[in-house]
């Protein structure tokens, strides 16, 4: 659905709510209240937390398919392309994975009715997406033709939650002494294997 600037403020309320307490521990009060709004406004504008929280999911997801939908556009070989989609997916992981690992669980427990179809979906079309700029590869005969793309997201993704799963072990591992030395780490060398590692997998030899 189209979000207006209220709408998607609240949505960022929620989020780093969500995020920090658990989806559990954050009333509609408390969301009401950060983002100075009445509490009737979220239930004109979402209906309950539930759907709040579907509309978070709906809202990231849905950055992603416009990303992908421009850049498949864009005047770029696909191996650039690639780059740029594995930078973006850690990109929007890093800044989300409280709210990631949130869904997660609400995906795996079904303590409550969330209706996921609509996500589930998005991710489909993401995918459709992402097979456009591998095929693109392909026709070009810079991509492999046996390529499972649907395994490409779990294998970008996964990598960076191990990594961040196991802080303190890459933090003593590669010295880094601070906040900030971590979030350099992921954006340049975890980044850089990644896209290596994708390459690898995608290209023929002699890339």
């Amino acid at each position: 659905m189209e979000l207006n600037d209220k709408q998607i403020e609240i949505l960022h309320v929620a989020e780093k709510l969500f995020a920090e307490e658990g989806f559990d521990g954050v009333s509609v009060r408390e969301i009401a209240k950060l983002a100075h709004i009445n509490i009737a406004m979220i239930s004109y504008y979402f209906g309950s937390k539930e759907k709040l929280l579907e509309s978070i999911v709906l809202h990231r997801i849905g950055g992603m398919g416009l990303r992908l939908e421009n850049l498949l556009n864009e005047d770029k070989d696909p191996i650039s392309k690639m780059d740029e989609i594995i930078k973006f997916y850690i990109i929007q992981v890093n800044a989300n994975k409280h709210i990631h690992q949130i869904i997660q669980n609400e995906i795996a427990n079904k303590k409550r009715e969330i209706n996921f179809e609509s996500f589930t979906e998005l991710k489909k079309n993401n995918l459709k997406l992402l097979e456009s700029i591998v095929k693109e590869g392909q026709e070009k005969g810079q991509f492999k033709t046996n390529i499972n793309v649907a395994l490409l997201p779990p294998m970008i993704i996964g990598s960076f939650l191990y990594f961040n799963m196991n802080k303190v072990l890459y933090a003593d591992l590669f010295g880094l002494k601070s906040e900030e030395d971590f979030e350099n780490y992921i954006k340049n060398e975890l980044t850089q294997h990644i896209q290596k590692t994708v390459k690898a997998l995608l290209t023929y030899e002699k890339y």
